[in-house]
């Protein structure tokens, strides 16, 4: 059983704080329970209160150049929420309020490990109300030059992810991983992972007036064939990892917990957007399942067992 069958929230409310990595400047995040039916809200609490709500939706992805950014009806805009909504994604969370009192989610270490372990220490609370899924049903496949990516059915209750990059940088290389996502395999497998750049665009970030809170406390820096940070990786695979952990940040903008299989060919931002697009522009390819089915025959099969 790899599916939750019933949603969830936190079982209370948790803070953290850090600096956002384009900004450079300081946020604080308040994570909050929130009923079922919710589904993941932002709420930027420096605006007025009315313009300040942005719902974790992909119609709302505003700019996906340097990270995902959602924007409201109001003009209101978030910054770089892949990394904490594929925490929220990861472990198994449908209901949510995160209260942020700045433009940018906080990019913590560059993963999602600090978000992780915030929503694991404080409690996840089960929900009286049945989690509800969307079961791809027929192929949906987007692709942008080199870029492709696309779901597939699959042959069980779970969301699985294969995920290939190719960089010219020895340092990087080919590499490919596949991962089954459970609340588990996210905390074990993926949540360390941390974003990473070439030095060179950092430099030219900078010079622009952007990347000014990144350095190498919060993301992997590479140079031509070399990795800068003296600490070095935290896996050979650290990369893949890191770009299958944006995936599950951006396929949460869906607004349901998926069954299914995630295949793409150099992932980034732009190209899971243009996915999550295709999935709610074709209602053909998919539908909602609450998996009320597979507890009902558990459900007989441990009558039979008992009997």
């Amino acid at each position: 059983m790899t599916s939750i069958e019933f949603q969830q929230t936190l079982a209370s409310s948790a803070i953290c704080a850090g600096i956002g990595v384009h900004s450079g400047e300081r946020a604080r995040l308040t994570l909050k329970p929130a009923p079922v039916g919710t589904g993941i809200r932002f709420h930027r609490v420096d605006v007025p209160e009315a313009q300040g709500w942005i719902d974790a939706r992909g119609d709302l992805v505003h700019d996906v150049a340097l990270g995902t950014k959602l924007r409201n009806e109001y003009g209101t805009t978030l910054s770089t929420v892949e990394h904490l909504l594929a925490a929220v994604y990861g472990l198994g969370i449908d209901n949510m309020i995160i209260e942020v009192d700045g433009p940018e989610v906080p990019i913590m270490d560059g993963s999602s490990s600090l978000y992780a372990d915030l929503i694991l220490r404080t409690g996840i609370r089960q929900q009286a109300r049945r989690a509800r899924y969307i079961r791809i049903l027929k192929p949906i496949e987007v692709q942008d030059g080199p870029k492709s990516a696309m779901l597939l059915p699959s042959d069980d209750n779970g969301f699985h992810l294969d995920a290939t990059i190719d960089f010219d940088s020895e340092a990087i290389g080919r590499q490919r991983k596949s991962i089954l996502l459970t609340p588990r395999s996210f905390a074990r497998e993926l949540a360390f992972a941390r974003t990473f750049g070439f030095y060179r665009d950092i430099k030219k970030l900078h010079s622009m007036g952007l990347g000014q809170g990144a350095s190498m406390e919060n993301a992997i820096a590479v140079e031509d064939d070399k990795i800068l940070n003296p600490e070095g990786l935290r896996v050979e695979d650290e990369f893949i990892r890191h770009k299958i952990l944006d995936a599950v940040g951006d396929l949460a903008l869906v607004g349901h917990r998926l069954i299914g299989r995630y295949v793409s060919e150099q992932p980034g931002h732009s190209i899971n957007n243009l996915l999550v697009r295709e999935v709610l522009n074709r209602p053909d390819a998919w539908e909602f399942d609450t998996l009320e089915s597979e507890s009902a025959d558990r459900a007989e099969t441990a009558l039979a067992h008992a009997l």
